[in-house]
């Protein structure tokens, strides 16, 4: 094919960059409805309303609805705001919004901006199309947008147009949740409902509130857009679905932390600071394993802020970088034969008087709270270990998980040496000489002091104690890491409630005692979910079975974790997700693997049949008339045998692909007449097979085809020109 010469770099980063030489502190938040910018708007008495009403989560009376909405107004406008929009999240894991203007009819061809508190609390899109997962028929259209206050209103800039957008949850007619938003937001009352419990019973009557914090890193890859657009599969599946690698990939390590390129600097520059005008704490930026793959990482935020603004990053990703003329790929798996994108999510709970309840202390009390919170984080992630890998399932990310290059579908927890020799002591009833550090009386016997930077990191591990937080590695790049987030929550809520009422069941006598006791029973039960090994191992594979730990390699069998008797009791007893509503979940989880792999199959057997064998039968013609010529003028002296080969290579490849294509279109065939959860499974036990056998076919193929001829760009040059 023609080769293309990428656009390098825009003018507009470095006019940007000149123009707005600020402190970044100078204009964070200023396309935020922030909290600061509530109190200089509104009158004291209504903000103190709405701050009660957000902390204690009550409804907002009408009156401080209209005086909110009106300043709310007033601002937007201000900033050039035309419309408004409810912002949501259903079960697409995408955003949507529906945009009204301001206006209003005031008399005969005039009209007035208005907006008011009853439009700001309340929304009633046409959102019959969404997923439900049959918590509703198609024809029952009626679908609620409720206003989150505990999350910032914003303005979306897209092109020349502004718009006023209100984080929202999505419920139907009757009450279900209809989003991601919803369930997030039950499970962050539950996790804060137990953990404060636990922390009466351990002496702390301070604190009032207790907060999920997340901190996604997230991971993408970025090419030139004008190779984006000559592939078909990339637009329209996110991957490469055919592509042979390219002799150099990552085995240098020179990607890695490796010198930003101008032009991609220049691109994160404008990301960020369209994110830091959000008010979107955006930390850490650097090149990532891969050839042209990054990350972006911000600071930690509460639970539901933070799922909003990991939506929004992802959103200003693409949206920047087609002003640079680049693409954007948050999928997990764009490249075969290099590393995939993840997104690890840095999960802790901490209390409003500012203790992280995952951060070892200096005194007997802070390790013993250390210590539950630790505990029920291990009974939690023992026992819903195949949740949390449902939560992470999609087609996409089994690409992935398991891979060599991302934690395996094994869930397993890592702590460190330090914490689990800790750990073992206590089990045992006595120190064991675990470090030379300081040495902590926890009141029962000498144990050692847990210090705050206390293990080294296991890459391997899908679930590894870093410090003051655990962070869940398995998590997609292209995911919302709301289900997760739920996830993590509800069972945690449930492990701290199973401690408490242990405690209370061995009296208040002494709580230390009660603690430990509690802890020498426990600790043996959810040590199998510890490993501090290399997860990639056979050995791994072998000894997690040993454990009895779930091994869920696909997707649908992940998923079936979803429909347990212990889900469905967990979520319900815990007021997160009803049956009916889990159950949703779940229906919408297994069409969208269908769908994806469809997709993708499609994709596929378009451009094998119009792309790929085309451009060889042409590249096959011009083998054979050159075999043909030779010999007309060279006579039969002259050995062609080579020539012939690669002849009879091409011709070869070329009819595995079209029988393998005419395979995989039967199997497509078949699958359209079976019901979803079988149709999964044959997706996932016989399409995806098929793909991969044509894929390595074409791969081939791409090989030993003239570079003129081949129809797409290949893979050295959308991951090195750039």
């Amino acid at each position: 094919m023609k080769k293309i010469t990428p656009t390098i770099a825009t003018e507009r980063s470095y006019t940007v960059a000149k123009e707005k030489d600020l402190p970044i502190s100078s204009y964070f938040g200023e396309d935020t409805f922030s909290d600061r910018l509530m109190r200089k708007k509104l009158p004291a008495a209504v903000y103190k309303r709405l701050k009660e009403s957000v902390d204690k989560g009550i409804k907002l009376d009408a009156k401080t609805a209209d005086a909110v909405a009106q300043a709310m107004k007033e601002w937007a406008l201000e900033h050039g705001a035309t419309h408004f929009a409810h912002w949501f999240q259903p079960m697409t894991g995408a955003t949507a919004e529906k945009h009204d203007a301001f206006i209003e009819i005031s008399g005969p061809g005039e009209v007035i901006e208005r907006f008011t508190g009853e439009q700001l609390v309340q929304g009633e899109p046409d959102a019959s199309s969404f997923p439900s997962g049959g918590l509703r028929a198609t024809f029952e259209a009626r679908g609620y947008t409720a206003w989150d206050m505990s999350s910032p209103a914003f303005l979306r800039k897209n092109g020349i147009g502004i718009t006023l957008c209100i984080p929202s949850a999505f419920i139907s007619y009757h009450g279900e949740a209809l989003d991601k938003k919803t369930p997030l937001l039950r499970s962050i009352r539950a996790v804060n409902d137990s953990a404060l419990r636990v922390l009466r019973l351990l002496g702390n009557g301070a604190s009032k509130k207790i907060v999920s914090n997340l901190g996604p890193e997230q991971e993408y890859f970025c090419i030139d857009m004008d190779y984006f657009y000559k592939r078909q599969d990339l637009v329209l599946t996110g991957r490469t679905i055919l592509g042979a690698p390219p002799a150099k990939g990552q085995e240098l390590e020179d990607q890695y932390f490796g010198s930003i390129k101008e032009r991609m600097q220049s691109f994160m520059h404008d990301v960020e600071e369209e994110l830091y005008k959000l008010g979107i704490p955006a930390k850490t930026r650097h090149n990532e394993v891969a050839p042209s793959q990054f990350e972006i990482a911000p600071i930690y935020e509460e639970a539901n802020i933070a799922v909003d603004h990991n939506l929004l990053v992802m959103d200003k990703l693409q949206q920047v970088a087609r002003q640079h003329n680049m693409a954007v790929l948050l999928h997990e798996k764009p490249f075969a034969g290099i590393n995939g994108s993840g997104k690890h999510v840095n999960w802790s709970l901490s209390t409003d008087d500012g203790i992280n309840l995952f951060k070892p202390g200096k005194t007997p009390h802070d390790n013993i709270q250390f210590l539950v919170f630790l505990l029920a984080t291990l009974k939690a992630v023992h026992r819903h270990a195949d949740l949390l890998r449902a939560s992470i399932g999609s087609a996409s990310n089994d690409h992935r998980l398991g891979a060599n290059e991302a934690p395996p579908a094994i869930i397993s927890v890592f702590l460190g040496e330090q914490l689990t020799r800790i750990l073992e002591s206590i089990e045992k009833g006595a120190a064991n000489g675990v470090t030379d550090k300081a040495i902590i009386d926890l009141g029962i016997s000498s144990l050692p002091v847990v210090s705050r930077d206390n293990s080294d990191r296991n890459r391997t591990s899908p679930f590894a104690f870093t410090g003051n937080k655990f962070e869940f590695r398995a998590v997609g790049s292209s995911q919302s890491i709301s289900f997760p987030a739920t996830v993590l929550n509800t069972i945690m809520a449930e492990a701290l409630d199973e401690i408490a009422d242990m405690i209370e069941k061995r009296g208040a006598i002494n709580i230390k005692e009660a603690v430990i006791d509690v802890l020498k029973e426990e600790i043996p039960k959810v040590k199998p979910i510890l490993f501090m090994g290399d997860n990639y191992s056979d050995e791994w594979q072998k000894e997690a079975e040993r454990r009895r730990l779930p091994n869920l390699k696909t997707t649908p069998e992940a998923l079936k974790a979803l429909m347990t008797d212990k889900a469905h009791v967990l979520f319900e007893k815990y007021k997160v997700l009803s049956q009916v509503e889990l159950k949703s979940r779940y229906t919408i989880k297994i069409e969208k693997y269908c769908k994806d792999i469809e997709i993708e199959a499609k994709a596929l057997y378009n451009i094998i049949s119009s792309q790929v064998v085309p451009a060889a039968v042409r590249y096959q013609k011009d083998l054979s008339e050159s075999v043909a010529g030779t010999e007309k003028v060279l006579g039969a002296g002259l050995d062609l045998g080579p020539q012939r080969e690669l002849l009879k290579c091409v011709a070869e490849l070329i009819c595995g692909i079209r029988s393998s294509a005419g395979t995989l279109k039967s199997k497509l065939e078949k699958a359209g007449g079976l019901h979803e959860y079988q149709k999964a499974e044959f997706m996932c036990a016989e399409v995806r097979p098929a793909m991969d056998g044509i894929r390595k076919l074409a791969d081939e193929l791409e090989l030993h085809t003239a570079d003129d001829l081949w129809p797409m760009p290949k893979f050295w040059e959308m991951l090195f020109v750039n």
